[in-house]
């Protein structure tokens, strides 16, 4: 009985294992919609009165709504979470396209391979100081209430920080050339993996437009699973003598695959609107 080769079955391992991420990304969220949009729908419909649906209507529309005093939905709070979203992305293309140049082998302009560490520190230290308006230091909470988890939220957005100011100085001393060992070239995408799997858990609070957020970061942890398990795949894609060009055409691809999907991302987040 043949078997498949190594590197036909990884690939079509990586597809099927995108395919069901993309699967319960979109699914999740429209699950949740359907739950919320029709909370009597295992009703019988003739037990349902009039004067009932018309409360249903009303409470709807008065949780969607943002709350006096409420920064979440606000004009205020959408203008500064897409302004954070928007630079945030900038820095995410430079990423990826910093990447392309690696794998292309481009060696012009070799200046450009310190925009991928600069653009991570960048971030990091952006999403640490700027990511909350209540977060210490620029808010009134404290060091210990932003990192106390009460917030959710805002302890994920300085997770990333951290996470992002870390390997991107661990890409500084890569192309310093004082690290050169695969654990230290994987940080990078193994943060794409970690964070893609935080995002399809992060929410925005009592948002109005919560369901549609939540949409836009499951797509977009189904992208960076997706391009963390491409690097990944061709970096350790099982290699032989005999099919040595095959095995270095595949990785080429995924590479190429991560550098895209890197890109993809940083202008999704460019063009992030929470406005309805």
């Amino acid at each position: 009985m043949s078997t498949l080769p190594p590197t036909v079955l990884f690939t079509w391992l990586y597809r099927v294992f995108v395919g069901v991420l993309l699967i319960q990304g979109l699914w999740e969220p429209i699950n949740h919609g359907l739950h919320l949009g029709l909370p009597s729908a295992w009703a019988e419909p003739h037990t349902i009165s009039e004067e009932e649906t018309h409360h249903n209507h009303r409470a709807h529309h008065q949780e969607a709504a943002p709350q006096i005093g409420q920064w979440e939905g606000s004009p205020e709070g959408i203008a500064y979470s897409e302004f954070n979203h928007a630079l945030v992305g900038v820095g995410v293309i430079l990423v990826g396209f910093s990447e392309w140049q690696t794998v292309m082998g481009w060696q012009a302009f070799m200046w450009v391979r310190w925009l991928l560490p600069s653009s991570l520190i960048g971030s990091g230290i952006f999403l640490l100081i700027w990511s909350d308006h209540l977060a210490w230091p620029i808010g009134p909470w404290t060091l210990a209430d932003t990192l106390s988890g009460k917030d959710p939220e805002m302890l994920q957005h300085k997770t990333f920080g951290i996470l992002a100011l870390a390997v991107g100085l661990v890409e500084g001393f890569l192309r310093a050339g004082k690290f050169s060992h695969v654990f230290w070239r994987s940080l990078l995408p193994g943060f794409a993996l970690v964070g893609g799997l935080m995002l399809f858990r992060h929410m925005h609070g009592l948002h109005p437009g919560g369901h549609d957020i939540q949409t836009h970061h499951n797509i977009m942890g189904t992208l960076a699973l997706a391009g963390g398990l491409a690097w990944f795949a061709g970096e350790f894609i099982p290699r032989s003598h005999a099919a040595l060009k095959t095995s270095s055409r595949v990785k080429f691809v995924f590479k190429i695959l991560w550098a895209l999907l890197v890109i993809t991302i940083g202008v999704q987040l460019f063009f992030y609107s929470e406005s309805s």
